[in-house]
């Protein structure tokens, strides 16, 4: 990122998180924060600070995917080895199931625990009223299934990935996963509507990427999005072979932000 463009991200995320309390930092090894670039640092704090306010004994978790929740499964880990907590973790990706191999957490599946507790994840983008785009890592369809199915569905970030309204900072398209056989005539109908689409390409393998469901990833540059997000949600959706959208709506109830002053916890009764 740019420097006009980092500074165009933080003051963004300065205003979108204008609505907040600042919570107390849980205590954090300084040789460990030491250790980490400013951003990570961020991280760290926010996913701490939501393990240790919702994570209880004796509940079903949800382990999302991404760089700040490998923090989020590092404290569960610790808190689990430390107050001996029972718990069953849901992976979202295969990064999760990697995570929760990693520090030893209990593996469960939606099959054999389809009623989660509590779901923590990250996001590409969130607005004050707690609205997501999700799927920068292509894992969004299983972390939809997994938050769509937890009692609390709680976010954490640090402070660059908070905006006004959607499409303000995230500017890589609003994924969208489809099935392969139907990625050409989707892709000509997003553009239709607005869009601007780009098939996401494999890093270490010539041709598109391949999710974890064995589909295809378009990321649509529809770009700030001002109007009805729900409607062009239902719009995409309603297209046959569209699988799932990165647009994450009225699902999180708490927002945890590493950010300058601490913990900025966000939540759906403070706006």
């Amino acid at each position: 990122m740019s420097q006009k463009r980092g500074a165009e991200a933080s003051a963004a995320g300065e205003a979108a998180s204008k609505k907040y309390r600042v919570l107390n930092v849980p205590q954090i090894d300084a040789a460990r924060l030491e250790q980490l670039d400013h951003a990570s640092q961020e991280k760290l704090k926010a996913a701490y600070a939501a393990v240790d306010e919702n994570v209880h004994d004796n509940m079903v978790i949800g382990i999302g995917s991404g760089s700040t929740v490998v923090f989020a499964a590092q404290r569960i880990g610790e808190r689990v080895k430390k107050e001996k907590l029972s718990l069953i973790c849901i992976p979202t990706s295969y990064q999760a199931l990697q995570l929760i191999r990693e520090h030893q957490l209990v593996l469960g599946d939606l099959t054999t625990t389809p009623k989660i507790d509590l779901t923590i994840d990250g996001a590409d983008e969130i607005t004050p009223d707690l609205d997501c785009i999700k799927g920068g890592g292509g894992c969004h369809v299983q972390e939809k299934i997994v938050a769509y199915n937890s009692a609390k569905f709680v976010v954490v970030c640090d402070a660059s990935k908070c905006s006004d309204h959607l499409g303000q900072n995230w500017r890589r398209g609003v994924p969208i996963e489809v099935v392969p056989l139907a990625a050409e005539p989707i892709t000509q109908k997003l553009a239709a509507m607005g869009g601007k689409p780009t098939m996401r390409m494999a890093k270490a393998k010539m041709g598109p990427l391949v999710t974890d469901n064995g589909n295809f990833i378009l990321d649509v540059d529809f770009g700030s999005l001002t109007g009805d997000v729900k409607a062009l949600n239902s719009d995409i959706l309603a297209i046959p072979g569209v699988v799932e959208t990165g647009f994450f709506l009225g699902m999180a109830s708490k927002v945890y932000v590493g950010a300058p002053d601490g913990v900025r916890l966000m939540t759906k009764a403070s706006l």
